[in-house]
């Protein structure tokens, strides 16, 4: 019998497939003098409280707060990245710990700056800026926060929302509760005929099985145990919707839509393009449906029959070092500067490459200002580890420009762009792939990875944004909804998304109990505008060359110097047409022509 293949120690790895995390502090006793240092430096804020009328005061304050904040996200990347390398080591969740309680402290600290700025009239302030050269820097920070000031409440408002913020967050905490700690699934057989208890982590390999009865019985048990609890789940749901519109309109918003985006100043239209232009575009996922149905050889086309690829995984082993060649190949149109940082990254120490016992899994990229952007794989030899390593490398790319060219205040990016630049690596390396792959099955194979992530990342983020709207607004309008009318709302999306040709089973009905995302309101458009900002800058970069490659390194020299949707605009893209996606519309076709080409 072979011997099981046990993971490998942290211990046990070879240093030269490790993160350099030696390079932010050498070892425990320096990170701790840094600490000590940040604990009797932040108390300083609190001087400046009542002084920011003062232009040289204002300066004087957001200097220390930088020095601070920037000390503080040193001390953080050190310890999180240490607790990730072995998160069963209790000296590091000791280390992590400690900065991260020390944050809610510092925050406290902080507290003051915004309402004092508020206080003050807007005239004084761009008064001051103008009298003091060295404040001109922050004039963007500053105006941002001015442009709130019409939703910023008093002060004991603001303390008493501020008391009540657990109990708003209840709804969302009552939902992990159940789906996460308490509900349990029935046991169905797998390919084998062997008996295994169906879970929500093994629910994804399930539902991609080439045995349908398998697929069809994971699906059922799913959502069946879902429906058990239908009544407390719709309760959880609408109740944390009401208590975002409740906050919405305690800020002065005209909706819940508009307190989710003004923040970052993304026109209301952006949502409603994004809905209008995917509805306008159904016929193409209709297709799609249409395509699989006759690709799999069904006579019925079922929801359980969505997830399962058209063509088998092709058995791959491929080694991290050409995965790295593989990657720079489908990279090469950004040019000889984005290949020459992405070989530093590999070299200089930015990725944690291997698993090993206790390491934290998945895959990120993390860092600071101070620090380098380091990467967190788990790599497993497949071609969607290679994928995942364009992915992670293009947000620390995006990062390591941000931060060069950025000074501190404005190094970080908006949740709005964050995914954009790691999706054009994977879109850039996929079509690279496709390009180049000879053998029709491997070439099919990838031509499906590509359909499905369009799907999903799209089609069916649009999908679960349109149910937002419809909900958020239904409440808005004092119109209640129990988890019946929930399920009819999604029924009616499904039917309408995936067209005449697939059967809408009434399990799939109470699918939104099932995504964690609608805890965070108006948050899931953000992957089809990113991935259809994405698309748009590949397939500028693959006509045009040299001149699309430096408006978009324009887009990564960005940082938050300005509102995402103008840093997207003077890159070439524009989030306020249909346009990106309506491209990413037009890929998804030219892929469906190959399919059945």
């Amino acid at each position: 019998m072979a011997e099981t293949k046990k993971l490998k120690t942290r211990e046990q790895i070879d240093q030269k497939y490790k993160w350099k995390v030696e390079k932010i502090y050498e070892n425990i006793d320096a990170w701790e003098e840094d600490f000590k240092r940040l604990k009797d430096m932040a108390p300083e804020l609190t001087s400046y409280s009542g002084k920011l009328m003062e232009g040289k005061e204002l300066l004087n304050y957001m200097k220390l707060d930088e020095e601070v904040s920037r000390l503080a996200g040193k001390l953080a990347v050190y310890a999180h990245l240490k607790n990730d390398e072995d998160t069963a080591n209790p000296t590091y969740q000791a280390l992590r710990d400690k900065i991260y309680s020390y944050f809610a402290e510092l925050k406290s600290m902080q507290s003051f700056f915004i309402p004092e700025l508020l206080s003050i009239p807007e005239e004084a302030i761009r008064k001051e800026i103008e009298k003091l050269p060295e404040l001109k820097i922050y004039s963007f920070f500053i105006e941002d926060i001015l442009k709130m000031k019409p939703h910023v409440l008093t002060r004991e408002k603001e303390e008493l929302i501020a008391a009540v913020s657990d109990c708003l967050q209840a709804p969302d905490k009552i939902y992990s509760m159940l789906s996460d700690a308490e509900m349990t699934f029935p046991v169905i057989k797998d390919e084998n005929n062997n008996d295994v208890e169906l879970t929500e982590a093994n629910y994804g390999g399930f539902i991609q099985s080439r045995d349908r009865r398998v697929r069809k019985d994971a699906f059922q048990g799913l959502f069946k145990t879902y429906n058990k609890f239908n009544n407390t789940l719709g309760a959880s749901l609408t109740s944390s919707i009401k208590n975002f519109v409740f906050i919405s309109k305690t800020r002065n918003y005209s909706s819940a839509l508009e307190a989710s985006l003004k923040p970052n100043n993304i026109p209301l239209e952006v949502y409603d393009n994004t809905i209008n232009t995917v509805n306008n575009n159904l016929s193409s996922l209709h297709r799609y449906v249409k395509v699989k149905k006759k690709l799999l050889g069904l006579e019925e086309i079922h929801m359980y029959d969505l997830y399962v690829p058209i063509i088998e995984s092709p058995v791959e082993h491929i080694e991290f070092d050409e995965a790295v060649k593989v990657v720079k190949e489908g990279l090469k149109p950004l040019g000889d500067e984005y290949i020459n940082i992405f070989e530093e990254g590999i070299r200089e120490g930015w990725i944690d490459i291997y698993p090993n016992k206790g390491k934290r899994g998945g895959a990120y990229s993390s860092g600071d200002y101070d620090t380098m952007p380091y990467v967190l794989l788990n790599y497993d030899y497949k071609l969607r580890d290679a994928s995942t390593l364009a992915h992670e490398m293009g947000h620390s790319i995006h990062s390591y420009y941000s931060r060069k060219t950025q000074p501190y205040i404005y190094a970080d990016y908006s949740l709005f762009v964050a995914e954009v630049a790691s999706t054009t690596n994977e879109n850039l390396l996929i079509d690279y792939l496709i390009e180049k792959e000879q053998d029709r099955n491997k070439k099919l194979y990838l031509i499906n990875q590509q359909l499905e992530q369009i799907r999903t990342t799209v089609f069916r983020q649009v999908m679960f944004a349109e149910f937002e709207k419809i909900t958020h607004e239904n409440i808005e309008k004092g119109v209640p909804l129990t988890s019946k009318d929930l399920s009819n709302i999604w029924h009616d999306l499904n039917v309408k998304y995936f067209g005449p040709e697939m059967v809408v089973d009434n399990e799939i009905d109470i699918e939104w109990a099932r995504i964690p995302h609608f805890y965070r309101d108006f948050y899931v458009y953000q992957y089809a505008t990113g991935y259809a900002a994405a698309n748009s800058f590949a397939k500028e970069i693959l006509k045009n060359g040299e001149k699309a490659v430096e408006l978009y390194k324009g887009f990564l020299k960005s940082g938050s110097s300005d509102y995402p949707i103008n840093v997207l605009k003077r890159a070439g893209v524009d989030m306020t047409t249909p346009k990106p996606l309506e491209d990413t519309i037009n890929r998804f076709n030219e892929l469906l022509d190959m399919l059945e080409g």
